[in-house]
């Protein structure tokens, strides 16, 4: 099976899957200049907090600052809720950006990979590092390419969702219809 390694925003092909790719996206209501950015506005406990985090002058600097975040200023129960808003923020991005989806869909059946190059607890849950860790941002990258193939297969099935009135985003959409 072909495998591809990404990690760097700046990366020509595939620095679209890394969450600092600056592609502006819309989700619950909000536009977030990265996946990054969405992804960690859910975090936070408090708004201070979370507007503090977005205040955050890069994306690498926000996710720095998220990572140190004491544990009362964390969203009661993000341990277990964090893995599907990251697949709903992924899904937001790649619906809403069809040169990323393409970029995605050509992928075809490889297998992704976040390859970090610093060796810690954070990066070994999302990617690997000298090839060891859980790799969940490749993982759901790789099912949110599943499900965008079954929505070229059927091109209705997301006009349809993006048109039902909500201000939630087609992921959020596609989250709660089961996807």
């Amino acid at each position: 099976m072909k495998e591809i390694r990404f990690y760097r925003a700046s990366d020509k092909t595939y620095g679209v899957f890394s969450n600092l790719f600056r592609s502006p996206i819309q989700f619950e209501g909000e536009v977030y200049p990265t996946a990054e950015h969405a992804y960690q506005a859910g975090k936070a406990r408090k708004k201070e907090v979370r507007d503090w985090l977005m205040a955050a002058p890069s994306p690498g600097l926000l996710a720095m600052a998220a990572h140190g975040l004491y544990y009362w200023d964390i969203s009661p129960g993000w341990s277990v809720k964090k893995f599907r808003r990251m697949k709903a923020v992924l899904m937001a991005k790649f619906t809403q950006h069809p040169n990323l989806r393409q970029v995605l869909l050509d992928t075809k059946d490889a297998r992704l990979v976040e390859s970090a190059t610093v060796d810690n607890s954070v990066n070994r849950v999302w990617g690997e590092v000298n090839g060891v860790g859980k790799n969940m941002l490749g993982i759901l990258l790789m099912e949110v390419r599943e499900q965008l193939r079954k929505n070229v297969a059927s091109p209705t099935t997301l006009k349809a969702k993006r048109t039902k009135g909500s201000k939630r985003s087609t992921a959020v959409a596609e989250m709660r219809d089961g996807a």
